[in-house]
């Protein structure tokens, strides 16, 4: 196993993910709220990846560039990058976790570079891709500030950063917390610590001064109508950035 910084990966978060990490890819298991935002989180990197890149959405729109999954846990976001022909790596600090994905990616026919590692330590070695992901993954990191920065750097010129996590606020306390926690059971209880959330504000002030520029930030919404989530105005809950490197 790879030893990681002090300080870098909280060991209870780390610990509640590996006991779980056997049902990443289980549609109706503890991942189903992560199964249902799917979609809308691939929506919002396609249609950034096409501004960013002048890349029509479609088969093939990622081919040629490489991207990198931080906090990939099963693969559930590597997997669709890889098959949009990005040439994709994914980071997480769950040995656990790394086998879960390997071993999905190697029955459905993928080759995805799995790394037990994190992004500080990535970055540290000069890494840099084209587009970088991290989805619901900020809220669970000990360091805000530093994840953020290294999550910056990894970014090539020219490159795309996407980001997805929760707003600090009191409809996310209420229902992404309580409700999602202790009355619906969408996560496991002790899944999130309101408390690190993050505001859109909070979100985009680091990223900014590692030299990134905000190119879109937009709320996701849940339908209870049709059980799924969509790209919305309000992001007073769950909300999507995307923030771009010049050449």
């Amino acid at each position: 196993m790879a030893t990681m910084e002090p300080g870098l990966v909280d060991p209870r978060e780390a610990a509640q993910f590996a006991a779980l990490a056997d049902e990443w890819w289980n549609p109706e298991g503890p991942f189903r709220p992560l199964h249902k935002l799917s979609p809308v989180r691939m929506r919002f990197i396609v249609e950034a990846v096409a501004r960013q890149f002048g890349r029509p959405m479609g088969v093939g729109q990622m081919a040629g560039l490489t991207a990198l999954d931080i906090g990939c846990g099963g693969g559930l976001a590597s997997e669709p990058l890889a098959r949009l022909g990005a040439r994709t790596t994914g980071l997480d600090v769950t040995e656990a976790n790394i086998a879960a994905a390997r071993a999905h990616a190697q029955a459905g026919g993928l080759e995805i570079d799995y790394r037990l590692q994190t992004a500080e330590a990535l970055a540290s070695e000069g890494a840099a891709f084209d587009l970088v992901v991290s989805l619901e993954v900020v809220e669970h990191v000990p360091d805000t500030e530093r994840f953020l920065a290294a999550a910056a750097a990894l970014v090539a010129p020219g490159g795309l950063l996407v980001l997805s996590t929760i707003n600090r606020s009191i409809k996310s306390l209420a229902l992404a917390k309580f409700a999602a926690e202790y009355v619906l059971g969408w996560v496991p209880r002790g899944t999130h610590d309101w408390r690190k959330f993050l505001k859109p504000s909070e979100l985009a002030r680091p990223l900014r001064a590692a030299g990134l520029a905000i190119e879109r930030v937009e709320g996701v919404s849940y339908q209870p109508l049709t059980d799924d989530w969509r790209l919305s105005s309000d992001a007073s809950m769950n909300y999507m950035l995307a923030a771009a490197r010049s050449l």
